[in-house]
């Protein structure tokens, strides 16, 4: 390719065929793009062990509010180091969704909408990979670690398809070619040409899919340095808190300074129907360290401005504590947060009232919650796809962007 390559958004950007690999789209993607990590809490962490506590109340539980550096704003005593980056969060205290259970609530908060037998809707990931990500690029637009839920790509095709990697941080066997360099590219030569004899012949849209994801892991071969983080752990493990969870986030800010548009960053065991307080003891201080040190990280560097960080899960908690000391689904009132890509920070949004149970003003659907993510990435949440014949905006019909929220 020569000349000049047409973005996803449709804007136009040099052809980096001729430079040097991922660290040159890297570097332009720092001057024009905006990205996002979103921190996948899965299970659902509890509103009242992290963000909206009720002291004295009886849903309150054992542990007690701390100050943060926004005066007014307490959280738990479990995030202490993310009560030193208050500044730069929006906590939205009133999420109010409409699927109560994992499988529905997972598929609606990575997508916005709820299941559908007819519609296939695409993920978060798969929207900000198609109008943020970067034709060409040798490294994916939308990269899953450690994920447990996939919505996939859905009516936008299996091109703007999540590339997931474990737990582990590793890229797969398979992404590796075992081949000496001569022989694949000869072996490479011969696919295209029947391959694009066949497309010719036949117009196959399944065979141009083939294709570009086969082109998609060729490319990965020369941005593979991206996943390895090993030598850059031993500096930072100390701001990220010696944890799995830690080095998923250190990864997560190299890629998207690397170029990759999205970043789903998992941690799992959060469906504590029972033991609802020792679990969030072992989860929320190792996740809570890695947050803030990512966000500490990322404003350092300068990327915090173009990078959108997100943290949820599917469901909250309920504001009664059974008999197993467990806190079972809830979704009338709940919590997530935003930070950075002009986020205001140093905030929560909406008031749940005294003991949690419900909203007390401002509430917030998941089709508030996508639109104003997307506006925050300069996306346009009416913008619209087509499933079928059927135009499909990106955040259901009827949401609102929640300005308040927004610098």
């Amino acid at each position: 390719m020569k000349g000049a390559l047409a973005t996803a958004a449709g804007g136009v950007v040099l052809n980096w065929g001729g430079l040097t690999g991922f660290r040159a789209i890297a570097e332009e993607a720092r001057k024009v793009k905006k990205h996002c990590i979103l921190l996948w809490m899965n299970g659902g962490a509890s509103q009242f062990e992290t963000f909206d506590m009720k002291p004295g109340r009886p849903t309150g539980g054992p542990f007690r509010p701390i100050d943060t550096n926004v005066p007014g704003i307490r959280i738990c005593e479990l995030m202490p180091k993310m009560a030193k980056q208050m500044d730069k969060v929006a906590v939205i205290r009133t999420m109010r969704t409409s699927e109560v259970d994992h499988p529905g609530g997972i598929y609606l908060m990575h997508t916005g909408y709820r299941p559908s037998a007819n519609v296939r809707f695409p993920e978060l990931g798969a929207v900000v990979a198609k109008y943020r990500g970067i034709v060409g690029a040798d490294l994916p637009d939308f990269v899953k670690i450690s994920s447990n839920g996939d919505a996939g790509a859905g009516f936008l095709g299996p091109k703007y398809q999540g590339f997931s990697i474990g737990s582990d941080g590793n890229l797969p066997q398979f992404s590796v070619s075992n081949m000496e360099p001569a022989k694949e590219a000869k072996r490479h030569d011969l696919r295209s040409f029947v391959e694009g004899r066949f497309a010719a012949e036949t117009n196959s849209e399944v065979a141009q899919m083939h294709s570009e994801s086969y082109e998609a892991a060729r490319r990965l071969q020369k941005g593979r340095a991206a996943f390895k983080i090993d030598a850059e752990w031993a500096q930072s493990k100390e701001l990220y808190g010696d944890s799995e969870f830690g080095r998923r986030c250190l990864l997560a800010r190299k890629l998207v300074e690397s170029g990759v548009a999205f970043v789903e960053v998992g941690q799992s065991s959060y469906d504590s129907h029972s033991d609802n307080f020792q679990w969030h003891r072992g989860l929320v201080p190792p996740m809570e360290h890695a947050w803030a040190g990512l966000l500490t990280d990322l404003k350092d560097r300068g990327m915090l401005d173009k990078t959108l960080v997100v943290w949820t899960g599917e469901i909250g908690r309920t504001p009664g504590i059974n008999n197993r000391a467990g806190r079972d689904h809830y979704v009338r009132c709940w919590s997530t947060a935003l930070a950075g890509c002009g986020i205001k920070g140093g905030q929560t949004y909406g008031t749940s009232d005294a003991d949690g149970a419900d909203v007390k003003e401002n509430p917030v659907t998941e089709g508030d919650f996508f639109a104003t993510i997307y506006s925050a990435l300069s996306i346009n949440p009416k913008a619209e796809n087509y499933a079928g014949l059927r135009p499909v905006p990106l955040a259901p019909f009827g949401s609102k962007v929640v300005k308040e929220l927004l610098g």
